[in-house]
């Protein structure tokens, strides 16, 4: 390896000044050449010309205050300090591609971002895009996870399921969905358990558990209370890894009614009749009061809210 100081990329930009960066023009030529390893072949890929390259290259060369390449045949290879200021032109070129596609995304003026915990989007939001689309197919959802929303006014934020009410200023809350815990599993293991009596389930099936921290306190003493008879099969600290488990026949599972909504209505999973039904949290939508950005916003809410008014699926799969 040659000699060097040491310095890392950063540090060969500082000795051309701190207060000065190369133009991104010369940066892009510089990286299409280390990347291809040939100013001619560079070149034909930002369609310009190998003169037009080389001057480029010679004049960031300048700017460092040392070389970046030397020649090896009909092609060219980083010097150490070509190598050290890739790195660093590479990702901050990718972080502007990156920042460029995502913009192209945001343009769409049907774009409705949507915050929401991943369970309740996954588990009751996902199955009914498609009646959302055929409602309204100009809206575009962006959904993104977030299980304990910080500020919304500091996020671009259009809508907000959170499990209490924001009570910030500028925004409205509502009562949305009320959740509840049931006792679930798949279909083969609820036929055979449910031709025997209660005090003999824990023979055939045990439970499938979620972390203390997952669980409202009252769907948390009634498993530890099972959890003395039944015992445990796995203990996962993520709603879907629990829902996986059941559906995969593994055992008996307590689980929010919104992240197994589909599941309940498809008859994938079944509610087991005998086992209690537990109160869960009470969700909110917010929305901005007064700064709706679109129309699509606006109807994305509407849409929503009306959503939330079917009957539970829970009532559907109960046995």
């Amino acid at each position: 390896m040659p000699e060097h100081d040491g310095l890392s990329a950063e540090g060969v930009l500082e000795q051309a000044g701190a207060s000065r960066l190369p133009s991104l023009r010369l940066l892009a030529g510089f990286e299409a050449a280390a990347r291809i390893g040939s100013f001619s072949r560079a070149a034909e890929s930002l369609h310009l010309s190998q003169s037009a390259i080389s001057h480029q290259i010679q004049q960031l060369e300048e700017f460092v205050g040392q070389p970046l390449f030397h020649r090896v045949g009909r092609g060219v290879e980083l010097t150490f300090a070509g190598e050290m200021l890739q790195q660093s032109v590479g990702r901050a070129l990718e972080t502007l591609r990156r920042g460029l596609d995502r913009i192209a995304v945001y343009t769409d003026p049907g774009l409705v971002a949507l915050v929401g915990p991943a369970f309740l989007l996954q588990g009751w939001l996902q199955p009914r895009l498609s009646a959302l689309r055929a409602a309204h197919p100009d809206i575009v959802p962006l959904l993104s996870i977030d299980e304990e929303p910080g500020q919304a006014d500091e996020i671009d934020v259009d809508l907000l399921i959170s499990p209490r009410p924001l009570s910030l200023d500028g925004w409205e809350d509502a009562r949305w969905l009320r959740d509840e815990w049931l006792f679930v599993c798949a279909p083969a293991l609820a036929e055979e358990l449910a031709g025997l009596p209660f005090e003999r389930h824990h023979g055939l099936a045990r439970l499938v558990c979620l972390e203390r921290a997952r669980l409202p306190d009252a769907a948390e003493a009634e498993t530890q209370r099972l959890l003395r008879r039944f015992g445990v099969a796995a203990i996962y600290d993520d709603a879907q890894l629990a829902r996986d488990a059941a559906l995969r026949g593994h055992g008996i599972a307590c689980l929010s009614s919104l992240a197994v909504d589909e599941d309940l209505r498809a008859g994938r999973l079944h509610a087991l009749a005998g086992y209690p039904r537990l109160p869960g949290a009470q969700w909110w939508l917010s929305r901005p009061a007064n700064a709706l950005r679109t129309d699509s916003m606006e109807r994305m809410h509407a849409w929503l809210s009306s959503a939330a008014r079917e009957g539970p699926a829970s009532a559907i799969g109960a046995d």
